[in-house]
């Protein structure tokens, strides 16, 4: 949906409470909500929850978004920041401790030129959570170390610690796949 006069029109109904106008902003950018909330999710189900989460907030602060900026950038760090906010809720759930790939080491080759996008979000999808969300936000979004050990409540550190770990689990199920399709192919 493109930002134009009647795109600021549907947003003024959207913070009146109009119900079909939050339906049609809701669908116009489901698809590109549910993208982003797949990187940070274990599956579609808890995607579909942060991205429902992000929308309560983009409806009741529509009043903070600034008209001519992106409101795709706007939205982005609406549905991280549930992502995270989601994570934080269930964070009693997600506490495991993986040392087991710390050792690994990949290939030389060029392993990511047979993969799809599909596939790399399914393999994020599989990290567990803490590695998750600091490889998201850290070499997807861009923040800094300092920036997620703000957001997370964890220190740079961990930060740090998690997204090696997270690269180097990635590493090895990517290598998985590579040799699972060398052995079929």
């Amino acid at each position: 949906m493109e930002e134009n006069k009647d795109f600021y029109e549907l947003l003024k109904r959207c913070k009146k409470g109009h119900r079909q106008s939050q339906d049609r902003l809701y669908l116009a950018f489901y698809s590109y909500a549910i993208s982003i909330a797949l990187r940070y999710s274990r599956d579609r189900e808890e995607a579909i929850e942060i991205v429902n989460d992000a929308f309560v907030k983009v409806f009741t602060n529509l009043g903070k978004y600034t008209p001519g900026l992106s409101f795709k950038g706007w939205l982005r760090r609406i549905v991280i920041n549930a992502a995270i906010d989601y994570y934080r809720r269930n964070e009693k759930h997600y506490h495991n401790v993986d040392i087991s790939y710390a050792r690994y080491e990949l290939d030389e080759e060029d392993i990511l030129d047979k993969i799809s996008g599909e596939e790399i979000i399914a393999l994020i999808q599989e990290l567990p959570p803490s590695y998750r969300i600091v490889f998201n936000l850290y070499a997807i979004e861009g923040f800094k170390h300092s920036e997620i050990a703000n957001k997370l409540g964890i220190s740079e550190g961990t930060s740090k610690s998690n997204l090696s770990v997270a690269r180097t689990k990635l590493q090895a199920a990517i290598s998985k796949l590579r040799n699972i399709r060398k052995s079929h192919g």
